[in-house]
């Protein structure tokens, strides 16, 4: 992996797509020995989500199904602290058990209006399956019960994370170098 520049921003390598696919695998170990008796609805959270996705619906071995939800919370490097519901949620889910499949959380505040949305449609139980977790950034309450790796309040880049759009095909994920003067 070497340093890429997307924009005005500098990134360095962070985790390989080695750690990244072994992680995954865990994560779908504990959701198909925790739902095996269950057909759960994966709720795939767009765009950021698409390669862990992929990924992890690669290793569950459960009957289920997968659907696709899109919602906004992020301008640039930073949350815009307000959640857009781009793409609905057209799927029947009343009494089923909804897996949130989300690249990231760091604040919880796109999660929380998903989960807001989810309970209001009289689902059996929402189970939180993350790729990375920000525990400093994060300010809800909510439950993530299957994290793939905690990282700190840093911004990052591929495995579907972007910078302004760029950088989502990455297979490896990358943080922003703080010590390029990226104006």
């Amino acid at each position: 992996m070497q340093r890429v520049t997307l924009k005005d921003k500098t990134f360095v390598p962070y985790i390989t797509s080695d750690k990244i696919l072994a992680s995954v695998k865990v994560m779908a170990q504990k959701i198909n020995a925790d739902l095996t008796d269950d057909m759960p609805l994966f709720l795939v959270v767009l765009n950021g989500s698409f390669m862990f996705a992929a990924d992890l619906l690669k290793e569950v071995t459960i009957p289920c199904e997968i659907c696709f939800i899109k919602l906004a919370s992020y301008h640039g490097t930073s949350s815009t602290g307000t959640v857009t519901e781009m793409i609905g949620l057209t799927d029947e889910i009343k009494g089923r058990t909804v897996v949130v499949v989300e690249d990231i959380v760091d604040t919880g505040i796109t999660l929380e209006k998903l989960v807001t949305l989810l309970t209001k449609k009289e689902v059996k139980q929402i189970k939180v399956a993350s790729f990375l977790l920000k525990p400093d950034a994060y300010t809800k309450t909510l439950k993530i019960d299957y994290v793939g790796m905690e990282i700190p309040n840093d911004f990052v880049v591929g495995y579907g994370l972007d910078y302004d759009g760029l950088g989502r095909n990455m297979k490896d994920i990358f943080v922003l170098d703080k010590n390029v003067d990226s104006k």
